[in-house]
């Protein structure tokens, strides 16, 4: 068994100008790419060229329509990465049916929390169908025990016994919806984004235009990242299609357990666009630098994407001084901003710049809310480095704004709002909610806090995770980036906080304990204590967390600390180990 393609024989290059998800697929169906899934060991799995795709897509469409789904109504799949969930996506576009990708449990265990996730998630989208991986079929027959609305549930054997029925496809068009997407944070309260057609289409424009990816003929997308997420679903699913690209995925949990699969790939296919979070980069440089063949060659690698949670400049540079040796190329980084209420991307850094960071002074920044260039960038004391993440994408607009709602000048901390043809119409079902991010305007408030340089945007964070002590902002990244680069605790094994405790705001950090022994617990408490106290000028408490519990993340992988607050002030983190 070989890859799909990198080159289509015969078909013209068409850079995302369609306007619905199934006029893409189909045009991309007359060519000769497709998808390519990879085992854990770099063995193929499976391939699908475009055309068959969308063969099958259609074959389960036809089955939806012949058992009497109404258009419109919505159908619930578990987003793993297979052929099946392609099937599913594509057959509900084509049915006329809105494909509402839910993500796959993190880990091992868990299973009522990922049953109560998926019960909540079927009831805020309404879906009337729900199908899973086998391996999770019963976790969400049990989600969709009490719920009368959901019809049909089990894994796609309960498709396939469907009968095909000779009917007419009736395929979601340019002015309908396409799809709804749980945002990554909406797990306990979700909210479904409805992404529409038009939307999507401008979106993918956007990123595959010359102001973001310039996607090429011959270009090969490359991806471990999780299809219930914007970034691997609308990034490395639609992007590609849009574009007539193959793809290579690996999934998930197989990145985790062997990074280096995914530079053996790019490698080997002589892949040219792959994205990560920043922790993706880190578990390459730490695991998948001693995995990595001899002959690794990363110089095909053209756009190396950054985005999905703060960007760690120190990361990205150990990445580049490792692989260097391996041919990739810093220039290739290229950090952007985005997020699901857009369906994807908001801005991206200019091509061939690499990471860019401006460096500032923290006290101006934490008291004044102002970026001020820093008198000694390398004083990590009092000095604090942030990415530009680049401009936003033509036909849309970005503004950071002031409590009073005016737009700020360059360098004055404030929220972040974007405008434009990408904007989500509102959360499904949910008026109040949407009203509460969306203006009459079309303005969409991000949540997100940060600041303008000469027309680019720097994201210093989210404004409902800043802490705030004493009148001074405090950003708990720094934080946990000052105890893991001390090497207190290892990357993602802390969360940081703040409590109302009736006098005043009180800083929280919470750490998982991977050590024994009174003497050896009481110590890491102490150790991290103190260097909260000489990196950020505050002084916190300390609570130690079983690494069998574990701290919270959203179905993204990113940290929760707003779960993990809740978790503090219900007493799942007791007994707590005081820090003054």
């Amino acid at each position: 068994m070989t890859a799909t393609p990198t080159r289509n024989a015969t078909l013209a290059l068409r850079r995302a100008d369609f306007r619905s998800v199934p006029e893409m697929l189909g045009y991309a169906a007359r060519g000769d790419t497709g998808v390519t899934f990879y085992s854990v060991r770099g063995e193929i799995l499976s391939t699908l060229a475009w055309r068959d795709v969308e063969t099958r897509a259609q074959a389960v469409a036809r089955r939806l329509i012949g058992a009497g789904f109404q258009r419109g109504e919505r159908i619930l799949v578990t987003a793993d990465t297979w052929p099946g969930f392609f099937d599913l996506f594509f057959g509900a576009q084509h049915a006329g049916l809105l494909p509402v990708p839910v993500s796959v449990p993190a880990g091992i265990g868990g299973k009522d929390a990922y049953v109560e996730q998926l019960r909540r998630q079927l009831s805020a989208s309404g879906a009337v169908a729900a199908i899973a991986i086998d391996e999770l079929r019963d976790f969400l027959l049990e989600a969709a025990r009490d719920l009368p609305a959901v019809r049909l549930a089990g894994g796609m054997d309960v498709i396939e016994a469907l009968p095909d029925a000779a009917v007419e496809l009736r395929p979601l068009g340019p002015d309908e919806l396409c799809y709804i997407q749980f945002s990554s944070g909406s797990t306990r309260h979700p909210h479904g984004v409805q992404i529409t057609q038009a939307a999507l289409m401008a979106n993918l424009a956007g990123i595959t235009g010359p102001a973001g990816l310039d996607v090429v003929a011959g270009d090969r997308a490359v991806s471990w990242l999780p299809l219930y997420h914007d970034m691997g679903l609308i990034g490395f699913l639609m992007a590609p299609l849009s574009c007539q690209l193959s793809i290579d995925y690996l999934t998930p949990r197989d990145f985790a357990r062997r990074p280096a699969q995914w530079l053996n790939i790019i490698s080997q296919n002589r892949g040219s666009i792959a994205y990560s979070p920043s922790f993706g980069y880190d578990l390459a440089v730490r695991r998948g630098a001693r995995q990595a063949p001899d002959d690794l060659d990363l110089s095909s690698w053209r756009h190396a994407g950054i985005g999905g949670d703060m960007i760690r400049p120190d990361v990205l540079q150990r990445f580049a001084e490792t692989f260097a040796g391996a041919g990739f190329d810093r220039g290739a980084f290229i950090p952007s901003y985005g997020m699901a209420e857009v369906c994807l991307a908001i801005t991206f850094s200019p091509h061939g710049t690499g990471v860019r960071t401006d460096t500032v002074d923290r006290t101006a920044l934490a008291q004044e809310q102002r970026a001020v260039p820093a008198g000694d960038a390398a004083d990590e004391q009092r000095a604090r480095r942030f990415v530009l993440c680049g401009r936003v994408l033509p036909g849309h607009r970005l503004e950071v704004r002031g409590a009073d709602g005016a737009v700020l000048a360059d360098r004055a901390v404030g929220r972040i709002f974007v405008q434009g043809p990408s904007i989500m119409p509102g959360y499904f079902g949910a008026p109040e909610a949407s009203a509460e991010v969306l203006s009459a305007d079309g303005w969409l408030d991000t949540g997100d806090l940060g600041y303008t340089l000469a027309g680019e945007i720097v994201v210093t964070g989210r404004a409902k995770d800043l802490i705030i002590v004493n009148g001074r902002n405090v950003w708990p990244q720094d934080i946990e980036w000052a105890i893991e680069a001390r090497r207190v605790v290892k990357g993602g094994d802390s969360a940081a906080f703040s409590v109302d405790t009736g006098e005043g705001e009180r800083v929280v950090v919470a750490v998982l304990a991977r050590v024994s022994g009174d003497t050896a617990r009481e110590a890491l408490a102490r150790d991290v204590a103190g260097v909260v106290r000489e990196s950020v000028a505050v002084d916190c408490d300390v609570v130690l967390v079983p690494p069998s519990m574990g701290l919270p993340t959203t179905s993204s992988g990113k940290l929760s600390r707003s779960r993990a607050k809740a978790n503090y002030l219900a007493g799942l983190y007791a007994p707590k180990t005081a820090a003054a």
